[in-house]
């Protein structure tokens, strides 16, 4: 396989650490070679936190900027903070409820650097699951409608119910699934 960069960011709080550590089980499983960073600010206090996640035959730890094929943003802000991170032909895919993602003033710079970018409403999607804590699985869930080996959705899926605790267990595959149903409604439109 070749090198796989994914860049996850967002706030203190949202789940981040643990969505990285679903890929990379998920990876893991599949036979990929598996490294990973985290970086953390004022995480107990919302600020930013960023991991970095690399597949294949990578020699360091942290993603070079440029270099990412990936960025999942829990919070729109900080999807723009760590755009850099992506490759030309990079995907960013975001949680948020703005309609006009990505914003006016950054369009030139994705249409130059060709980054598609897909923004979902992850927080009410699982609000409404009654798991408001859980917008990461709802972003996952909707990603990986998009993704490719190792990433699909079967593969998240069976690594959530193995890796999530039992009293959550149900929770997170229910807002794991409505991110991806959510996913299967926007492309058939």
């Amino acid at each position: 396989m070749k090198t796989m960069n994914v860049v996850l960011c967002g706030l203190g709080g949202q789940g981040i650490l643990f969505m990285t550590k679903i890929l990379s089980q998920a990876a893991l499983r599949k036979g990929h070679d598996v490294l990973g960073a985290e970086t953390h600010g004022m995480a107990q206090r919302g600020g930013s936190v960023v991991s970095h996640l690399r597949l294949g035959n990578a020699r360091g730890s942290l993603v070079e900027a440029g270099a990412a094929q990936v960025l999942l943003a829990l919070e729109e802000s900080e999807g723009y903070r760590n755009l850099p991170f992506l490759a030309p032909g990079g995907a960013l895919f975001a949680n948020t409820s703005s309609p006009a993602f990505p914003r006016e003033e950054i369009r030139g710079y994705l249409a130059e650097k060709k980054i598609l970018c897909r923004g979902v409403p992850a927080t009410s999607i699982a609000t409404a699951m009654g798991a408001s804590l859980s917008s990461n699985l709802a972003l996952l869930g909707y990603y990986s409608a998009f993704a490719q080996d190792p990433f699909n959705p079967d593969d998240l899926r069976e690594t959530i119910a193995e890796i999530s605790p039992d009293r959550f267990r149900d929770a997170n595959l229910t807002v794991f699934d409505a991110g991806f149903q959510r996913a299967g409604e926007e492309k058939k439109d």
